[in-house]
Order: C-alpha cells, then sequence, then structure tokens
C-alpha cells in the first residue's frame, strides 16, 4: 500500500519567542501549531499561524520559525506537491484531529494498522486539497533602510509616527521610502503597516486579549475600525477568527 504521507518527529514543543532558525526540506510540509501562534518566514515575506490554521512549505523553500507564547508545533511531511507556494490553510475539526492522530502514531493505543493509517492518510490529503486558502503574507522587503523602518513597527505597531517621520529615523526621504515599498512589497506603506497590525493583532487575539484591547495595541483609531480592517482583510470578525 503505497504511502501518501510520510511522518518523522512531527511534534515539537516551543518556548515563548523561540526561533527554528532556517532551513529547507526535500519533501513538502504541513506545519500546524495545535497551541501557541508560529510566525513562519520565508525570504518572501512572513506569516502568522495560530491554531487555527496551517501553512503548507514547498519542498526545497527556505523557512524559519518563531513561537509566541508556549507552543506545540506539529507537522505532516508529504511526497506530493499539493501547491506550489507557501499557503496559509484554514484547518477544519477532520483535518486537525487527522493531524493530531498520525503525529501520534507512534503511540497510539491499539497501533495503527496499515489500513487505517492509509485511509487517515487520503482523508488528509483531502482536507489539505479542498481547504480554504488565506491571504496572509506580510512581504518582507531587502533595502536595508526600508528594513529598519519595518522593524521599528513591528517593534510598536501602534506607532502613529508618519512616513516621513520614520523616514528621518533611518536616513531616507519621504518620497524615496514611498517608492520602495510599493517596488519591494507591492504594497502602499498604509497598506503595508495595515497588513502589519492585523498580523499582531492575529497573535494577540490567539492569546485570548479582548478585542477593544487588540484594537488599542495594534494603534487603531477605535475598536469599529479595528473591526472593519480585520474584516476587509480575513473575511471575518475579530470574535469569529478566534473561535473559527
Amino acid at each position: 500500500m503505497e504511502r501518501q504521507i510520510l511522518t518523522g518527529p512531527t511534534i515539537r514543543p516551543l518556548g515563548h519567542r523561540e526561533r527554528i532558525d532556517w532551513h529547507d526540506h526535500v519533501v513538502h510540509q504541513l506545519v500546524h501549531p495545535v497551541r501557541g501562534v508560529l510566525r513562519v518566514s520565508t525570504r518572501r515575506g512572513s506569516w502568522v499561524v495560530p491554531p487555527n490554521r496551517a501553512v503548507w512549505i514547498p519542498a526545497t523553500v527556505p523557512h524559519a520559525h518563531r513561537a509566541d507564547g508556549p507552543t506545540e508545533m506539529r507537522s505532516l511531511i508529504f511526497e506530493e506537491p499539493v501547491f506550489a507556494e507557501p499557503t496559509v490553510l484554514v484547518v477544519a475539526p477532520l483535518l486537525r484531529e487527522v493531524i493530531r492522530t498520525l503525529s501520534d502514531e507512534h503511540d497510539a493505543r491499539p497501533p495503527l494498522t496499515a489500513a487505517h493509517r492509509h485511509h487517515l492518510e487520503q482523508v488528509a490529503l483531502h482536507q489539505v486539497r479542498s481547504a480554504e486558502q488565506l491571504p496572509l503574507l506580510l512581504p518582507a522587503p531587502t533595502d536595508p533602510r526600508l528594513v529598519r523602518l519595518c522593524e521599528l513597527l513591528a517593534d510598536d505597531p501602534a506607532d502613529q509616527r508618519s512616513l516621513g517621520e520614520l523616514g528621518r529615523e533611518v536616513g531616507a526621504a519621504e518620497r524615496t521610502l514611498s517608492r520602495l515599498f510599493r517596488a519591494e512589497t507591492g504594497l502602499t506603506f498604509p497598506q503595508w503597516r495595515a497588513q502589519l497590525r492585523l498580523h499582531h493583532a492575529v497573535r494577540l487575539l490567539a492569546a485570548g486579549h479582548p478585542v477593544t484591547r487588540v484594537a488599542a495595541d495594534c494603534g487603531f483609531r477605535s475598536p469599529s475600525a479595528f473591526i472593519e480592517a480585520f474584516r476587509s482583510l480575513f473575511g471575518t470578525t475579530p470574535g469569529r477568527y478566534r473561535t473559527d
């Protein structure tokens, strides 16, 4: 019976802010935090992955992980190339339980039979292929001035300074930075900052913070402005996103 999914040591606990350095695989990987929040980075940018999400990482794509809060990361290794690019997926309850069962395989009592395992692998493949995909990439710049500016905002997403004010700190004119944002991220500066704030919001929501506090901590003018921006990007409200 042909194996669809190859599993190795696929359960890894991570402490708060613990990192897994840059690496890649010769096979495809589905990464899912069953608790905590993962930030998954590639050369293109980063994704925030809470427990109701997973990220597909194709073979040979260099990537790194960082945990926000105590995190338990589980992964399945696939031979079939389901997606050509890194992709964030909604994890339905069925897929969540299949990931748990396959990653716990060696501790299963009674042990999984070959037929049972094959059936679960087929279910996992079907669930991954049909899962809803989410546009959660935060593009990463390469120009040193832009990198520094983005680091400042990542350290304090509520920072309200204008692009011109930030430019004086990093040593670049507002017009130059505006051009670089479009060229390197495909977004305007306001679009990129809003997306950064929403990425930060996902981590805070996953940690259980109330919506009003998340809105303030992420620099939104009001909870209603936060909810509208969140719905625009994710297609749902912050409260529903947390419970899905």
